[in-house]
């Protein structure tokens, strides 16, 4: 893995923007950024619309390793450019920014025969980490284990091919027993960390935690390179207030990063619209 990526993950200042929305989310995410479903023909044309949005956030000169840490890619975003350059060799080379890609299916993950391969072609293409997300919908303790193993076993799998793990046991914000879910969550977790050796670091992603600073004892644990959140469906806003109030936690937000940006919007307006977000996330995350 990359030491000086590694450094600044564990160090720097800023977030992580997500930007991997996937096959069924990427017609959401265009809609609300202004690209209606008749607008495109086939799913070809609807990633090159998600792609063409991708590129310009990251071309934008609001998006500098400056606020922006990191940045989770969906895999045909990695397999694609940006003005001219792979899209991770552009994040870091020209923005500063850490590349991480996202490897999960959804839900409990589907299993991943070919994710050797996979992250051979990350660590190629100059990827620092992957992001691999699951879901956890009720405070069910055998189900929050089979999850959390699950993390692990992938993690271990990304760290033998030198890469970092971003884990994510998503907590549902409408699990009708969310803060228990969250203390079984957080007690697998820190079991898993005890059957990491010193040389493997892991990151977690989390969802916000009912209880402030809930997640402190990950924070600090000294296998961790940095615990970020998800907004998980609360409004920017929402998020950020509920970010503040858990000191070491920074933020990987997807929609709440991008909420307010237009296809429509000139580049001046655009660029602006980015920056308040990117600011607002940004001081979330310093608190």
């Amino acid at each position: 893995m990359n030491a000086e990526q590694l450094e600044k993950a564990r160090s720097g200042a800023g977030f992580i923007a997500a930007l991997d929305q996937s096959g069924g989310s990427t017609p959401k995410a265009l809609a609300m950024y202004g690209v209606q479903e008749n607008e495109y023909n086939g799913e070809e044309e609807m990633f090159d619309a998600m792609h063409a949005m991708r590129s310009r956030i990251i071309e934008s000169s609001a998006f500098t390793g400056e606020r922006i840490l990191g940045a989770i890619l969906f895999e045909m975003t990695m397999d694609r450019q940006v003005a001219g350059m792979d899209t991770a060799d552009y994040l870091w080379s020209k923005k500063g920014v850490i590349p991480f890609l996202k490897i999960d299916k959804v839900q409990l993950m589907k299993p991943m025969p070919d994710l050797d391969a996979l992250l051979a072609r990350g660590v190629a293409k100059g990827i620092f980490g992957t992001k691999e997300r699951s879901v956890i919908n009720d405070a069910n303790e055998k189900g929050v284990n089979a999850i959390a193993a699950q993390q692990f076993e992938v993690g271990k799998q990304v760290l033998a091919g030198g890469l970092v793990p971003i884990l994510e046991p998503e907590v549902n914000i409408k699990a009708p027993n969310k803060a228990e879910a969250e203390g079984q969550l957080k007690a697998a977790l820190l079991a898993g960390l005890d059957d990491l050796s010193d040389d493997q670091p892991v990151m977690f992603k989390l969802t916000l935690p009912e209880e402030d600073g809930f997640y402190s004892e990950l924070v600090n644990h000294p296998k961790v390179v940095r615990v970020v959140a998800l907004s998980g469906g609360y409004s920017r806003d929402e998020a950020c207030a509920r970010l503040a109030r858990n000191p070491g936690v920074i933020a990987s937000f997807s929609r709440a990063l991008t909420e307010g940006l237009s296809a429509q919007q000139s580049d001046d307006e655009f660029d602006q619209t980015l920056d308040t977000s990117i600011e607002q996330i940004f001081q979330a995350s310093k608190s």
